[in-house]
């Protein structure tokens, strides 16, 4: 990657970003057209090439962004302070809201990148994802206060099945994406119900001393 990508003004490079995530979310990888990138980011063919040598280069680019951009908005967030295991998966989702708002299409980006077949790329992704999730898991449950929950109850069952909630959650948001724009603060209030659903059932209170908000 030529590093004069990092000198253009961080307006331009926001909109090689984002013209990449519309692309790639649309497209399988080997039918994702550079040129189509080049001209929804106002730039030439041959300039988006000086600063990506080829389409793997700028693929493998904007994957390793979305990893950045999610570790550095859930640290906005206050996920990894958090001591209620709850507020911290709220405050991930809120997280993922203000990316959205930004990064319209980096759901669907990383949706597609992680089921991509191409040889070229679908190895790199799986190994990198690996990698990532296990360095937001550790940083997520070092703060985590298990003696609220009820007893007897598996809480990482517990996480495992909020997360796959969440994911189930975003993956119905984002497939219908094409179709309508989505309404972020509709996904807040649905999360924070779901939120308040699991408290009743999971915690010794039911939730009643405890807050959602992050």
């Amino acid at each position: 990657m030529n590093d004069k990508f990092f000198s253009l003004p961080d307006e331009k490079q926001y909109a090689i970003i984002n013209a990449g995530y519309r692309v790639f979310s649309q497209n399988s990888y080997k039918k994702s057209p550079m040129s189509e990138i080049a001209a929804e980011a106002g730039i030439s063919k041959s300039l988006l090439f000086h600063y990506f040598k080829n389409k793997k280069e700028l693929y493998m680019f904007l994957w390793h962004k979305c990893a950045q951009i999610s570790i550095q908005y859930l640290k906005k967030c206050g996920c990894y302070e958090k001591t209620d295991l709850f507020d911290a998966m709220y405050s991930g989702m809120k997280a993922k809201i203000r990316i959205i708002k930004s990064y319209p299409n980096i759901g669907n980006f990383v949706i597609r990148a992680y089921y991509e077949k191409n040889p070229e790329v679908c190895s790199e992704i799986q190994e990198s994802y690996r990698k990532y999730a296990k360095m937001k898991s550790t940083g997520f449950w070092k703060n985590i206060d298990t003696d609220k929950f009820i007893d007897g109850v598996d809480v990482n069952m517990i996480y495992k099945e909020i997360y796959w909630a969440s994911e189930g959650y975003l993956w119905e948001v984002f497939s219908k994406q094409l179709e309508y724009t989505i309404d972020v603060e509709k996904m807040e209030k649905e999360f924070e119900e779901m939120i308040k659903f699991w408290k009743k059932i999971y915690l010794k209170d039911g939730g009643a001393n405890g807050s959602n908000k992050a």
